[in-house]
Parts: structure tokens; sequence; C-alpha cells
């Protein structure tokens, strides 16, 4: 009996072990939580809703002063998407911007914020971008009225992880190398994000439709902002686009993907966030 236990449990192991991805559920977490790639790269029907069969095909359009943005099929498709490049190239175009043929990615892709992206997080996103559903979805060609870098900085080569017991530090890394939410929420100065006004907002993006919105100021130089709201309202704010007045926080904010965010990582966000130094 205990022979025959022993074999069965050895017969198991294999596939226990293949269930079991550290690495992918990693990915899976992050993609389908604060980094939130599908809420630009994955179509969305006329009501907003993103199509599920066509997850990360591409084609939404993005539009502000300096730009005209379709977002890439990054589906495993070889024709239209990156089922040709290599897990390197990936990781290069995540951090670096540069695309296997040398082009440059533009705005809106945060790849200044990207830069910060730890290795094994890089890593994770990638392996979960290679089990997505291969789509067939040539898209058009991104239009800048700015002239593109020739570089972002110098290649980023490695990047540590970033420890989690330290709440600002890790917020940090959530709010800008994962969830690039500073990308969106710092003004531009010729082209790139006003470092030295992080989180100040007054960004102007257009939607389908002609509307325009402008991102908030999150530093405490905002009164009106969340500088007033408790820790709980802007998570509750974040996960379901409802200020704590109830009125609707408009789109482009992922909050079909904030809402799977955990608790821990909420507690470590929020704490960046009150750290923000002021900045009209």
């Amino acid at each position: 009996m205990l022979v025959a236990l022993a074999s069965l449990a050895a017969g198991l192991m294999p596939l226990q072990s293949a269930a079991a991805d550290p690495l992918l559920d990693r990915g899976r977490y992050l993609m389908e939580g604060i980094v939130a790639c599908g809420n630009c790269h994955t179509p969305k029907a006329a009501n907003g809703t993103p199509i599920a069969d066509k997850e990360l095909a591409g084609g939404f359009a993005i539009d502000a002063p300096i730009f005209h943005a379709v977002a890439s099929n990054i589906t495993p498709d070889k024709e239209t998407g990156i089922g040709n490049w290599t897990d390197a190239q990936i990781i290069d175009a995540i951090r670096n911007g540069r695309r296997p043929d040398g082009s440059i990615i533009g705005p809106p892709m945060p790849i200044a914020f990207y830069r910060g992206m730890s290795d094994s997080d890089a890593k994770a996103i990638v392996a979960y971008l290679r089990q997505v559903k291969p789509v067939s979805n040539k898209v058009e060609r991104s239009v800048y009225k700015i002239p593109l870098p020739d570089s972002y900085g110098p290649p980023v080569e490695s990047v540590p992880d970033v420890p989690h017991t330290d709440n600002v530090a890790y917020g940090a890394y959530l709010a800008n190398g994962l969830g690039h939410c500073m990308d969106c929420h710092t003004p531009l100065d010729k082209g790139r994000n006003d470092m030295k006004r992080l989180g100040a907002g007054g960004n102007e993006f257009g939607l389908p439709g002609g509307s325009v919105i402008t991102s908030a100021n999150l530093t405490p130089a905002n009164k009106h902002g969340i500088a007033g709201w408790s820790d709980m309202q802007i998570v509750s704010a974040l996960k379901t686009g409802q200020r704590p007045n109830g009125s609707h926080i408009i789109p482009l904010m992922a909050f079909g993907w904030y809402k799977n965010v955990n608790d821990e990582d909420y507690v470590s966000l929020v704490a960046y966030l009150r750290a923000l130094k002021p900045a009209e």
C-alpha cells in the first residue's frame, strides 16, 4: 500500500511542478493589476469595455498635443505582433524603448519610468505575454509632432528587486517602475516629464469623441485633490473610479485593472503618494 502511494505521489510531482509557475503567476498579477498594459493595448468596445478575445491586440488610439499614438499589437502573433521577438528583445523594448529593428518607441509608452522595472518583474511580464492568445491585427503607425529621442539614456542592463520592507520606496516602485502613474501625472517640459514637478499633473489627453481630459495634481499642493482624502478613499477611488464626493473619474485610468491590486501593495502606494513633494 505504501509503495503504491509513493508511486502515485512520484507520478503527480511533475504535474504539480508544471502547474506551479511563480514567474507566470507574478506576471499575471502585474499585467492584470498595477502594470495594466491592457488598458492601452487591448481594443475597447464602444462603451469602453475591453474586448476579451482581443487581449493586447492593439489599435486603441490616444491623442495629445504632441502625438496621435496607436497602441501596438503585443500578442504572440508572428506577423502583426511580437511573436518573433526574443525575451531579451521584449525586455529591451519595455525598458529601453527600442524595437528589434532599432526604431524608438514613442510616448505615451512610459519608457522613462519602465527603465526602473526590475529584472525579475520584466521576465515575469514576458512570461505572461508568451501565453496570451496570438491575434492577427495590424494597426496604424503612431504620428508624432516632436522628434523622438535617439535613446532614453544609457542602455538598462540590470535592475535589482525593490524590497517590500520600505513602504515609501516600494510604493515609488509601484507608481513609477510598474504602474507609471507619474508618467501621466507629471507635467511635460519640451516633450519630457518635468521631474522637478513630479506628480503635479496638468497633461491633456484627447478621448474618442473629441473630449479632452487633464491629469490631476496628486501632490499636497492640490488641496482639493487626494491630499484631503483618507487612505481608504484613495484606494477606493483607484479601484472604482469614483471620488469620495460620488463623482466619477474620467478614463484613461485603468480602474478595471487596479481593482486587482492587493491590499499590501496599496499600503505602499498610498504611503508613496503621501510622500510626494508639493508642486504647482
